[in-house]
């Protein structure tokens, strides 16, 4: 079995240039994503994507990681093990489209299961040592647990490349599974989950036998109900002070029971979702007060919900090119990697309310270089 690199500090900080590979899967379950880029240290921080790619989920991963709340310890162990092995073969199919070029690392946020951080808890099946192994590169990954056990949220992670790779940016909005947004106050950056969007919108989708409301075309059919509106913007969650984060039982307990008791068409469910969402991220963007802010993520897509956040919040939206809009987050997670390489802080207390800024993730090696160091 691999164990923890013990870095050659003088030459990982030395270094400048590096080339990784980021992976990210998302809770929304429409894929693994895939980024290769090259991050170069200069008076700031650099970057260049080379190449990218979604891997879809067959239909057997995609019920087994929807059910895998459920599962009992021991199978929940071995299906870290099993998705362990068919991550890597995603990713090794990736890097053999780039034969020429030395990985410098695997940088891999795994798939969250649960996400439980007042309890302490957090789990991310696919961060095992045997992913290096299986590579046989190195790899950094399980970036989340080290800030939960610091009594951080360990979420969102983000931000800090929001603050080094995206500056010229007042603040950044990923809407995905989850909406969340990150901003520089005070000379501290500040950033946490807004609102369940994709998360919702597609479990509904999926009902009617789509994947996703394309454009919102179908919550433009369908009419806001109005009670149960005013219920899901009463939700508790929304007046917690931040740091503060959400995962799919938070979803599960709260937002599906609550939706299924009003017995409403499915255009009628998404509309009102779309106008909960883009209320709840409105509200925060009047709150903080900054007008140009980049926006990046799936919902993006979602042409109905961005002209809705348009017109309740009269903000200046970027929109990324579809590059960063799909990858940003597994091209942060590769620079994450990178920051744990060379030892600088990639988790900030000020984002998840962890006890200290910290530098988080494991780095394994694989088995041939450590037998040769």
């Amino acid at each position: 079995m691999s164990k923890k690199y013990t870095l050659n500090k003088t030459s990982i900080i030395n270094k400048s240039v590096f080339n990784v590979i980021g992976v990210m899967s998302g809770t929304s379950l429409d894929g693994i994503d895939l980024c290769y880029a090259r991050f170069e240290q200069l008076d700031s921080w650099k970057f260049k994507i080379i190449d990218v790619q979604t891997v879809d989920y067959p239909q057997k991963w995609i019920e087994l990681l929807q059910n895998a709340i459920l599962l009992s310890p021991s199978k929940l162990v071995q299906l870290d093990t099993n998705y362990t092995l068919f991550l890597s073969k995603v990713i090794s199919n990736f890097i053999k489209k780039h034969p020429e070029v030395t990985i410098d690392a695997v940088c891999s946020h795994g798939h969250t299961v649960f996400h439980k951080p007042k309890l302490g808890m957090t789990l991310q099946i696919g961060n095992l040592p045997d992913l290096s192994n299986y590579l046989n590169q190195t790899v950094v990954c399980d970036f989340r647990t080290q800030d939960v056990r610091l009594g951080g949220q360990g979420a969102p992670l983000v931000p800090v490349g929001d603050a080094l790779l995206f500056s010229e940016y007042e603040y950044c909005i990923n809407i995905g599974g989850f909406a969340n947004i990150s901003y520089e106050k005070n000379n501290e950056r500040i950033a946490f989950d807004i609102c369940p969007v994709n998360i919702v919108m597609n479990h509904y989708a999926k009902t009617i036998g789509l994947q996703y409301d394309s454009e919102g075309n179908r919550a433009l059919k369908g009419t806001v109900c109005s009670p149960l509106l005013d219920k899901l913007n009463s939700l508790k969650f929304y007046t917690t002070p931040f740091p503060k984060s959400l995962g799919l039982e938070w979803v599960q307990e709260y937002i599906f029971p609550l939706i299924d008791s009003y017995e409403l068409s499915v255009d009628s469910i998404l509309r009102t979702v779309v106008e909960h969402s883009a209320f709840q991220i409105t509200k925060i963007l009047k709150g903080i007060n900054l007008k140009k802010g980049l926006f990046t993520g799936g919902g993006v897509y979602n042409t109905f919900l961005m002209n809705r956040i348009q017109s309740l919040s009269n903000h200046e939206i970027v929109k990324a090119n579809a590059d960063i809009i799909e990858f940003k987050e597994a091209l942060i997670f590769g620079f994450l990697g990178v920051l744990k390489l060379k030892e600088i802080p990639n988790c900030l207390s000020s984002v998840t309310g962890a006890s200290y800024d910290h530098v988080s993730g494991c780095v394994y090696l694989p088995k041939n270089i450590i037998n040769s160091v």
